[in-house]
Formats: structure tokens, C-alpha cells, sequence
């Protein structure tokens, strides 16, 4: 495994997209354990997308206009659901003082939909982890599970990472209506953002 595999890995591990997005709220609003759960949600939600890039399920991904808008789209309306879950303070980002083990299941599996309703993930997966294999590699499956594996160990550890901060900075927001209020703002506004930018993507 080369040191530019991890370089790069961790570059696009870190860059604030959809899963950050979730994992931040979720730690702003229910606290650490809760962020865990997300970050753990958001992280079993890359196995479909790693999983189709080894054998191959990408490609007929990207050749397939209709496939590729269907799942688009369902990826869009989420991304809106989750946005208006925020503006309503409903559902498993709502901010709530108390920091308790209900709703766990909820936040991850949001956070493997997430992911798995993207299908800019898919073929980001079959262009991003093929550059690695080595040209040595006996076993390319073998190697792209491998490569696979320790892409998402990594995206674990950050969104924890980044839960924790947000989580961190929880008290001081629950003590300050008017900052939740524009926090809550802020959270909505990037999600519905993130919709609007995968429903004008192309493939």
C-alpha cells in the first residue's frame, strides 16, 4: 500500500462533504455517542460503493442514463428530507439536552442512506481505487477489498474525529437559542445545497 494511496485517502476523507455534513449535526445536536453512530452509519454506507467498484457494478452504473437518475434522484429527495428534518428540529438531528442511547439505530442507518443514495460514490470508487493496485497484484480483487477497507477505517476514524469537536462544542450551543437557531440554519442550508448540486451532477 503506497504512502500516496493514504495521502490521497485521507485528503478526500477530510474534505466537508455529505457524511461530515451529518456527522457534525448529529454531534451538535445528540452529542458523542450519538456522532458515533453516524460516523459508523456513514462508513457502512461506502460498502455498496466499494463493493460494486470490485466487481465491476460501477461501470454498468455509468453506462446506464436511467439507472444512474434513478438513484440520483433518490439521493436528492433524502438530501432535502434531511434538510427539512433540520429546519422542523424533527427526527434524529433534533438538538435535545439529554444525550441518551435512543435513536441510535435511526442516525446510523440515515447516515448509511446517505451514502448509499449517492451515486457520484460508486464511480468515484471505480476511478479512485484502481490507481493503487499495483501492477505486481496477483489477486485485483483481493487488492481493491484491501484498499477498500482501509479507505473506510479511515473515513471512521476522522468522522469520529470531527464528531467529538462538534459534540465538544454542544453545551455552549444548547445554552444559546439564537446560535442554535442560525447553527440549524446552516446545517439545512448546506444539505439542501448538497441536493442541488447532485441533482445538476453528471456522471
Amino acid at each position: 500500500m503506497s504512502i500516496e494511496f493514504l495521502l490521497t485517502s485521507f485528503v478526500v476523507v477530510l474534505l466537508p462533504g455529505t457524511g461530515v455534513i451529518y456527522t457534525l449535526a448529529i454531534g451538535l445536536g445528540r452529542g458523542f455517542k450519538a456522532s458515533v453512530a453516524a460516523a459508523l452509519g456513514c462508513t457502512f454506507g461506502i460498502v455498496p460503493a466499494a463493493l460494486a467498484s470490485v466487481v465491476g457494478l460501477a461501470a454498468v452504473l455509468h453506462t446506464s442514463a436511467v439507472l444512474f437518475q434513478v438513484v440520483k434522484v433518490m439521493g436528492v429527495l433524502y438530501l432535502f428530507y434531511m434538510a427539512w428534518s433540520i429546519v422542523r428540529d424533527t427526527g434524529a438531528m433534533s438538538v435535545t439536552e439529554k444525550s441518551n442511547t435512543e435513536g441510535y439505530w435511526r442516525i446510523a442507518i440515515n447516515g448509511t442512506l446517505l451514502n448509499i443514495l449517492n451515486p457520484k460514490l460508486s464511480l468515484f470508487f471505480l476511478a479512485f481505487l484502481p490507481q493503487f493496485v499495483p501492477a505486481s497484484a496477483t489477486n485485483t480483487a483481493a487488492s481493491l477489498l484491501i484498499l477498500a477497507g482501509v479507505f473506510m477505517l479511515m473515513t471512521f476514524i476522522v468522522f469520529v474525529i470531527y464528531g467529538a469537536f462538534a459534540a465538544i462544542t454542544r453545551d455552549y450551543v444548547i445554552s444559546r437559542p439564537t446560535v442554535l437557531q442560525w447553527i440549524r440554519r446552516l446545517f439545512a442550508g448546506t444539505f439542501g445545497v448538497l441536493g442541488l448540486r447532485l441533482a445538476f451532477s453528471e456522471r
